[in-house]
C-alpha cells in the first residue's frame, strides 16, 4: 500500500475526507487533480491495483506485455454466451493505477459528434457535442509530427505518421483505389475516412490520465492516494452516503467522506453499488443483501464494441521483421532509448478509421484497424505472451461503432472479492448481425483492391476476399471479441426508470454518491472510448465544483 497525506478526525479515530474517489482510472485521476487543485478540499483516491511503475506501462508498445499481466490486470472472463458459440469471452482491465488507460493500446478518438447528440437524446441533458467539444479542447494538448503544440490541455495527443510503418501504404493506396474517404485527424471536423491514429503518448511515453493529472497532483498535502485497497461497499446514513468500507492491509475499515465517487469503471462500478444494496432488487434480496434503492438498471444496459480481425501472410516487410528477431528487438530498444522514437514509441493500432458500410448508411457505422503485423498467443510458465510472428504479417480489423444489444454485469454473491457476472449478451439484435456481415464485407471490398493483393502473400485462416454473407456471420460468430470498451452499466439520463444516475452524474435516490467513469455513459461512443471517459471526468468537475460554491 502506497499512502501520499492523509487527514484524521480527532474524536473517533476515523479518517475524514472532502471526496473520497473509488478508482486511479481514466476518469479518478481526473477528478482528483481538478478537486484538489483549489486545496480547500481534501482528496482520497483508493485504488485496488498497484503503483503504474513497470515500464511496460510506459513503454507505447509495451501493450502486448499488459494484455495478460496478472499484476496489472484483472482479466475478466464473460459468461459463455449462446450467440457466440457459447464461447467466454476475454475482458482485461486494468488493475493499476491509471486503470485500463495504463493498459490500453492508447488511440485517442474523441467520437463521433452524433455520438453525442444521441447523449443528450436519451435524456443526459447538456452532453450534446457542442457541450462536450468545449472539454475536450480544455483537456487536450495537440502534438505535431515536429514536435510544436498548441492547445494547453494535460493529455498529449500526438500526430505519429511521420513513424509508423511504410507498410501501411498499401491500405492508403487501397482506399484511393476503392474510392473511400481518407482523412488527416479522426477528432477533427471530418472524422470520417481512413487516417493515421493520434495517440495518448507525450515524448515517446505513455500519457494516461495518471501520468498526466494524477501524477503532478500528488505534490499536493490535500490529496491521498492509496492503492492496494479493496472497496467493499458504500456506507450510508438514510439516504446519505457517508464513507465506504474498505481492506487496507487485510483489515477492513471505514473511511468517512462528505461525498463518494465511484469511478471504478465499467464492471466493478455496478458491482459497488449493488454491494451496497443499490440494484435490481430480487438480485440483491437472492444474495442476502439489504436494498436500499431498487433500480433494475444498475448492472444493465451493458454496450460494449465487438470485434473482428483477419489475418494476412504479407509479400513485404512488416513490424513482424523488426520485432520478432532479437536482434530487431536491441535494434528497435537502442533506436528508442536514444530518441523515443520508432516501432517500440507507438501503438499497435497504426491505421484505420470511420466508414460507411454502404452509400445508405447516414453516418459511419464501421471502425477499421490496419496492423503492421500479426502475433501469436503463447503459453509460457503460467503466463500468456503475445509474440510477433516470424514472418511478414498484417492484419485488417473492424468493429461495427454503434450495437444495440444489451447485456448486464451483476455480482456474483455478496462477497466483494468475487468478480462480478459479465452476460454481454452479444449479437441479441438482427442490427448486429447485420452489422457484423457489413463490416467484413467492407473489409472484403478493402481486401480486393489491386494494392491489398499485391501485399498479400498468403490468408492466414478466413479469406475475407471469398466469404459470403452466411459465411461472414459464422466465423464472426466464432472469432470475434470484445475490443475492450464496456459501458453504460450505470447509465445517466432523465430518470430511474431507464438510467442509475442524473446528467451530473449523481445516483438517483441517494444523496452524496455518484458514479463517474465509462459506466455512465447513456450510449456507447463509435469509438475508442478512453477519451470520453476523460472528457466526461473533465466536465463531471466542473458540476461538482460549482455545487460545492453554491454552498
Amino acid at each position: 500500500m502506497v499512502e501520499f497525506g492523509g487527514k484524521r478526525d480527532g474524536m473517533a479515530g476515523m479518517e475524514r475526507f472532502d471526496f473520497v474517489i473509488v478508482g486511479a482510472g481514466s476518469a479518478g485521476s481526473v477528478l482528483a487533480d481538478r478537486l484538489s487543485e483549489s486545496g480547500r478540499f481534501r482528496v482520497l483516491v483508493l485504488e485496488a491495483g498497484g503503483r503504474d511503475r513497470s515500464p511496460w506501462v510506459h513503454l507505447p508498445v509495451g501493450y502486448g506485455k499488459l494484455f495478460y499481466h496478472p499484476k496489472l490486470n484483472w482479466a475478466h472472463m464473460s459468461e459463455p454466451q449462446p450467440n457466440l458459440a457459447g464461447r467466454r469471452d476475454y475482458w482485461p482491465r486494468g488493475r493499476v493505477v491509471g486503470g485500463s488507460g495504463s493498459i490500453n493500446a492508447m488511440v485517442y478518438c474523441r467520437g463521433l459528434p452524433k455520438d453525442f447528440e444521441d447523449w443528450a437524446a436519451a435524456g443526459a441533458q447538456g452532453w450534446g457535442w457542442q457541450d462536450v467539444r468545449a472539454a475536450y479542447e480544455q483537456l487536450e494538448t495537440q502534438v505535431a509530427q515536429d514536435g510544436t503544440t498548441s492547445g494547453s490541455g494535460k493529455i498529449s495527443v500526438s500526430d505519429v505518421g511521420d513513424q509508423i510503418h511504410k507498410v501501411n501504404r498499401y491500405f492508403f493506396d487501397a482506399l484511393g483505389e476503392m474510392q473511400m474517404p481518407v482523412t488527416s485527424d479522426i477528432n477533427g471536423p471530418q472524422p470520417e475516412g481512413g487516417t493515421v491514429y493520434r495517440l495518448n503518448t507525450r515524448g515517446g511515453r505513455r500519457c494516461s490520465s495518471a501520468r498526466a493529472f494524477l501524477a503532478p497532483a500528488l505534490k499536493r498535502r490535500n490529496l491521498t492516494l492509496r492503492t492496494g485497497v479493496q472497496v467493499n461497499r458504500v456506507v450510508f446514513e438514510g439516504r446519505r452516503a457517508t464513507g465506504v468500507e474498505v481492506v487496507m492491509g487485510g483489515k477492513t475499515q471505514t473511511i468517512s467522506a462528505g461525498e463518494v465517487i465511484l469511478s471504478a469503471g465499467a464492471v466493478a462500478s455496478p458491482k459497488i453499488l449493488q454491494l451496497s444494496g443499490i440494484g435490481p432488487a430480487d438480485h440483491l434480496r437472492a444474495h442476502g443483501i439489504k436494498v436500499r434503492v431498487a433500480n433494475e438498471n444498475v448492472g444493465g444496459n451493458l454496450q460494449d464494441h465487438l470485434g473482428i480481425n483477419y489475418y494476412f501472410k504479407a509479400t513485404q516487410p512488416t513490424l513482424n521483421n523488426v520485432l520478432a528477431p532479437w536482434y530487431g528487438k536491441v535494434l528497435a530498444g537502442v533506436r528508442y532509448g536514444l530518441t523515443r522514437r520508432g516501432p517500440l514509441a507507438l501503438s499497435v493500432n497504426q491505421c484505420g478509421g470511420f466508414f460507411r458500410s454502404s452509400s445508405g448508411v447516414s453516418v459511419p457505422d464501421q471502425q477499421l484497424y490496419f496492423n503492421p503485423v500479426t502475433y501469436t498467443t503463447a503459453r509460457v510458465g503460467t503466463r500468456n505472451v503475445i509474440n510477433p510472428d516470424p514472418f511478414a504479417g498484417f492484419i485488417i480489423g473492424v468493429q461495427p461503432t454503434r450495437p444495440t444489444s444489451r447485456g448486464r454485469i451483476d455480482i456474483k454473491s455478496a462477497d466483494p472479492a468475487d468478480a462480478p457476472l459479465i452476460r454481454p449478451n452479444s449479437l441479441d439484435t438482427e442490427e448486429d448481425r447485420a452489422g457484423a456481415v457489413a463490416g467484413g464485407r467492407l473489409c472484403g471490398h478493402i481486401m480486393r483492391a489491386p494494392a491489398m493483393g499485391a501485399l498479400v502473400r498468403a490468408p492466414m485462416g478466413a479469406d475475407i476476399r471469398h466469404m459470403d454473407d452466411a459465411g461472414i456471420l459464422e466465423d464472426f460468430r466464432a472469432r470475434c471479441g470484445t475490443v475492450f470498451h464496456p459501458v453504460a452499466t450505470c447509465r445517466m439520463g432523465a430518470d430511474a426508470r431507464s438510467a442509475v444516475c442524473d446528467s451530473e452524474m449523481r445516483v438517483f435516490g441517494t444523496e452524496g454518491l455518484s458514479v463517474i467513469d465509462a459506466s455512465a455513459f447513456p450510449n456507447l461512443t463509435s469509438g475508442n472510448t478512453n477519451a470520453p471517459t476523460m472528457m466526461l471526468a473533465y466536465r463531471a468537475a466542473d458540476f461538482i465544483l460549482q455545487r460545492m460554491r453554491a454552498q
